[in-house]
């Protein structure tokens, strides 16, 4: 799945525009590398950590030439680590759970409030009162 694929399922299941959920996954993923830039950890419970971690120099392979060694530059990368409940679902541990019901369908387009009802007449106000005869 890729961006825009991932884009059109959630405005499907949420009811959003398309743009809308654009710009939120945009502002999402800003927000996300922005913060591991500055080696801020992003911790999303159930789901994973993303944070930046430091690799050292080292020496490698040159893959065209085995007998010719190189120097890899240290490097500051991107890591994810996956949560216990993202484990789960994958390995088939676990089911994934139904989405709140905020979530479902509750686009950024405000609902219709239902229309009030007239209350419907009693019938014991519509009856006279019957006069009892009297015997004789």
């Amino acid at each position: 799945m890729n961006k825009a694929e991932l884009v059109n399922e959630i405005a499907k299941v949420t009811g959003q525009t398309k743009l809308d959920v654009h710009n939120t996954v945009a502002a999402l993923l800003h927000e996300l590398t922005s913060a591991m830039a500055k080696g801020e950890r992003v911790t999303l419970v159930g789901f994973g950590t993303f944070e930046r971690r430091q690799r050292q120099a080292r020496m490698g392979v040159n893959p065209q030439n085995p007998n010719e060694k190189l120097k890899i530059a240290a490097a500051r990368v991107p890591v994810f680590r996956a949560g216990q409940e993202l484990k789960k679902i994958v390995d088939g541990k676990a089911r994934i759970p139904n989405l709140p019901k905020s979530v479902e369908g509750g686009g950024s387009k405000p609902k219709k409030a239902a229309k009030a009802k007239p209350a419907k007449a009693s019938k014991a106000k519509a009856k006279p009162a019957k006069k009892k005869a009297k015997r004789r």
